[in-house]
């Protein structure tokens, strides 16, 4: 028998009941009913800061970030997942600042060429208040992810994109709702 995939989930909404965050858990929901270990970090919930551009965790015998706030912390949860999904919004045509922070940290593992990153499966959920990926900004955000982890070697398993303009309307839609299971249980194998 294989052993469990481990799923790490990135819901970077400031708003706890946000859509992308409804999908995050419907995937989750799915990830683990095929079988995974699943862990949804709500990125609003930590405190955490941008990347200092120090370099710090460049430096010969470096560890990673040299700051030491919830995104470093998050490191080795990063480190023992076999795939990432992040859900995020779309605020001023591209990802929220919660997403970006996430991403820039990220630069940390660029010390060691960034081979701990290289084959994790990453899925990617967006939500917004416009009618389409294209008119929301949802495209330039997909741009971002596509570029950072194509760099890293981390192939994008799938994406599923939700418009609702309230928060917590998403629910009512159950054709995104079931392909944020679906990419949940695919991240899952």
């Amino acid at each position: 028998m294989s052993p469990l995939k481990k799923l790490l989930i990135i819901a970077a909404s400031p708003r706890p009941k946000s859509n992308s965050a409804i999908l995050a858990d419907e995937a989750a929901r799915g990830a683990e009913e095929a079988g995974a270990e699943v862990r949804v970090v709500r990125l609003n919930a930590l405190t955490i800061g941008p990347c200092l551009a120090c370099n710090g965790c460049r430096k010969a015998g470096a560890k990673g970030c040299v700051q030491k706030d919830g995104l470093t912390a998050l490191h080795p949860d990063v480190l023992a997942a076999d795939a990432l999904l992040i859900a995020t919004p779309v605020y001023w045509f591209t990802m929220s600042g919660q997403a970006k922070m996430f991403m820039d940290r990220l630069y940390a593992f660029g010390a060691r060429g960034y081979r701990d990153l290289k084959g994790k499966r990453v899925g990617l959920i967006m939500t917004y208040a416009d009618a389409t990926p294209r008119t929301s900004g949802a495209l330039n955000a997909l741009k971002s992810f596509e570029d950072a982890f194509a760099y890293v070697g981390a192939p994008i398993a799938g994406t599923v994109f939700g418009s609702a303009a309230k928060a917590g309307a998403i629910r009512t839609n159950k054709a995104v709702l079931k392909k944020a299971y679906a990419l949940g249980r695919a991240l899952a194998k």
